[in-house]
């Protein structure tokens, strides 16, 4: 028996059908097996299921049919709010059902805020013809202060320059990484619908590294297996000093180990040749170091295959030592808008 088209049945009743088509398929069935079932191709299954993940059950409601009513494009003042709320909000902060800005997510605050009903492709013509483009968001904490943030980037990290020239210190940036054997990066080429398959070991290990950077080129690191903890940074912190010969202002995020009794107490005794600072809380954006740890993770350990444990250090610590050899590599890390202020 011929199934019914879908396309024929009421709004209310096509909502319906793509709510429980997609809660099957999240429960577990696959996309052929719902597409049989509720009598739809398997690409509408797919269509809804990306309608889902980007608009959640409020992408699957029924739409007005027909022509649309009222106004069909938007004026340029209209067109500059949309954009200045799409790069200074998330949706969630105007109240919309939506955590990104996808093409559901403008076109539905167009809709609220000007009552101009536009399709996703329409939207999308426009997010293009305003210079917006898809991209993966940066995380950023709920907890991080903004008023700590300014006062570091207006007041206090000028002072550290202005101290460092006036002291002859070198300005080190600090950070710690732990990296992981089955971590992977990059893409693949394969045949459309086949995934390609990389062989690596299925064992699980690790090492850590701890560096600094410095605006001038310079890196220095240590790559460890224990855990981070007091004693592996003192370690740290000593080679540090005796590598530069002269004093350094260290700059270092707020973790409890940089913070310890032990750290406090040598840094005191040690006034002349280090001082110690600290970011404001829940910004890593603000270090320059976290590149060279994105940089470490996508090229010594995402795209290289390590055995064991040594085969990874050795490519952790063979990577570290080709960038320091090129210092511009290091000064591109402070090239970044978020830490373009460390540049000089």
């Amino acid at each position: 028996m011929k199934s019914k088209d879908a396309r024929a049945l009421p709004a209310e009743a096509q909502e319906d059908m793509r709510i429980k088509a997609v809660r099957a398929v999240r429960d577990g069935m696959s996309k052929a097996e719902a597409a049989r079932i509720f009598g739809v191709s398997r690409q509408a299954i797919h269509n809804w299921m990306n309608q889902y993940e980007e608009g959640g059950h409020w992408a699957l409601k029924a739409q007005r049919r027909g022509r649309p009513v009222g106004p069909r494009r938007l004026k340029a003042l209209q067109a500059a709010q949309v954009v200045r709320s799409i790069e200074e909000r998330c949706p969630d902060q105007l109240h919309l059902p939506f955590y990104l800005w996808t093409r559901q997510a403008v076109a539905g605050l167009i809709r609220r805020k000007f009552g101009v009903e536009l399709s996703v492709w329409t939207v999308g013509r426009y997010l293009k013809r305003w210079g917006l483009t898809p991209q993966k968001p940066i995380r950023r904490a709920f907890e991080q202060n903004e008023v700590e943030v300014k006062r570091w980037l207006e007041e206090e990290y000028p002072v550290i320059r202005r101290r460092a020239q006036r002291e002859k210190a070198e300005i080190h940036w600090g950070d710690e990484m732990g990296v992981r054997s089955d971590h992977s990066a990059g893409r693949s080429y394969g045949r459309r619908g086949q995934t390609p398959v990389i062989p690596g070991t299925g064992k699980r290990f690790g090492c850590n590294m701890i560096s600094t950077v410095t605006n001038r080129g310079k890196l220095c690191f240590m790559v460890f297996v224990e855990r981070f903890v007091t004693k592996v940074f003192m370690k740290f912190l000593h080679r540090l000093v005796r590598q530069i010969g002269r004093k350094v202002f260290l700059i270092v995020d707020g973790h409890p180990v940089h913070k310890s009794a032990t750290v406090q107490k040598w840094l005191a005794q040690n006034t002349d040749c280090i001082k110690m600072f600290l970011l404001p809380t829940y910004s890593p954006e603000l270090n320059p170091d976290e590149l060279l740890n994105q940089d470490v993770k996508s090229n010594a350990v995402g795209r290289r295959r390590a055995r064991n444990r040594d085969d990874l250090i050795a490519n952790v610590r063979g990577y570290l030592r080709s960038t320091q050899r090129q210092p511009q590599i290091v000064r591109n890390y402070f090239q970044k808008p978020e830490v373009l202020y460390a540049a000089s």
